[in-house]
């Protein structure tokens, strides 16, 4: 069983360390809410489509400042082995202002400020800082 959220994070962090302009992974909806959501909280510069024959791609292009990447650090929550849900009360800010996470609603993907806002809890898929 793979993990494509996990993979895509993985290259992401990868391309960092090595300080790479763009990365590339394969394309899905979840992955394009989730980097947009990224992209809005200045994690990453932007991501764009491409498509090769019959497949689609991602092409995320990282953001630094100066020499500093703007990702510190990325960690994958919820895992297709172990699910970890969350409900609107459990919600909390994470590490104060410094990083989000990452929410799968019934409302679609957010940060969990935007869930708790809303009053709704879902799967929590990701930490970034």
């Amino acid at each position: 069983m793979t993990d494509p959220i996990a993979d895509m994070l993985t290259v992401i962090r990868n391309g960092i360390l090595v300080r790479r302009e763009k990365v590339d992974t394969p394309h899905s909806k979840l992955k394009v809410s989730i980097l947009e959501i990224l992209r809005r909280s200045n994690f990453i510069d932007n991501y764009e489509v491409s498509v090769d024959g019959n497949k689609k791609r991602l092409q995320i292009g990282l953001l630094y400042d100066s020499d500093k990447p703007a990702i510190e650090g990325l960690r994958r929550v919820s895992k297709p082995g172990l699910r970890v849900y969350m409900n609107n009360k459990e919600l909390s800010k994470f590490f104060g202002s410094r990083g989000i996470s990452v929410i799968s609603t019934p409302e679609g993907v957010m940060t969990s400020q935007q869930a708790w806002k809303k009053g709704i809890g879902g799967e929590l898929l990701c930490h970034v800082w």
